[in-house]
């Protein structure tokens, strides 16, 4: 309960176990596990309130709860009416929460409703890459960029040049995220490129392109830090690789 463990007792056992299930989440710097073990409850009131505090006032949770509750409406609503958007809207909700094989499922239904636009086509693109299958997300991705180039914020042409690396086809994929790293300053695109680049062997240049996003860390605020963390540790394993 660390050293300040008896005077809080046993609030102070809550507050601990609120601040580690908050870390275990977010994974901020690696030096706050031990200010909330070893200072007990005083380190998990710190860690919250320089944590999980400025976390509530992004309205990320409240964000997180409408998007819980909407998929719960939505999936009363396709029963009754299983249109290509309701269906779109479910996936879209269910690849922000990380359900990819739901999304993946959703997309493909509202695709075979008629969808027309490219929305299900780029959902379903991506929840098969993110899922490892590359081959079978290349012809929704290649369909996506080749009817909106810079689809996404050019987001759908980095994927499809990841795609290509993870289907062997490497001169095809370079020369893709050479192009959107011109028009796009993306992390997920940056590390995509320099893990392909690492795999070409090619380490010297896909440190450069991690160490981009590390450099983009001193000046954003404090929001965009916390929002890009997972970026942030994916470019430092990079370097490590590629050392």
């Amino acid at each position: 309960m660390g050293i300040f463990g008896h005077l809080f007792y046993p609030w102070g056992l809550l507050l601990q176990g609120a601040a580690i299930i908050h870390f275990i989440r977010r994974r901020p710097d690696t030096y706050w596990i031990y200010i909330i073990l070893f200072l007990g409850p005083v380190g998990a009131i710190v860690y919250l309130l320089a944590e999980a505090l400025p976390d509530l006032g992004s309205g990320q949770p409240l964000k997180m709860f409408q998007r819980r509750k909407r998929i719960g409406e939505l999936q009363g609503v396709v029963q009754q009416n299983p249109s290509t958007g309701n269906y779109e809207e479910l996936g879209d909700l269910y690849l922000d929460e990380g359900h990819l094989a739901a999304a993946r499922n959703a997309y493909e239904r509202s695709i075979a409703a008629g969808a027309y636009t490219t929305g299900p086509f780029y959902g379903r693109g991506v929840a098969a890459l993110l899922m490892g299958d590359a081959a079978v997300a290349l012809p929704d991705l290649e369909k996506t960029v080749s009817k909106e180039p810079d689809y996404d914020f050019n987001r759908a042409a980095g994927l499809l040049a990841r795609a290509y690396g993870e289907t062997g086809q490497m001169e095809r994929a370079e020369a893709l995220f050479r192009k959107v790293t011109a028009l796009s300053t993306r992390s997920e695109t940056y590390l995509d490129f320099a893990d392909l680049l690492a795999r070409e062997g090619k380490k010297a240049e896909a440190r450069e392109w991690a160490q981009r996003v590390l450099d983009k860390r001193p000046n954003m605020p404090g929001y965009l830090k916390r929002r890009e963390r997972l970026w942030f540790r994916r470019a430092k394993k990079v370097l490590k690789q590629a050392a």
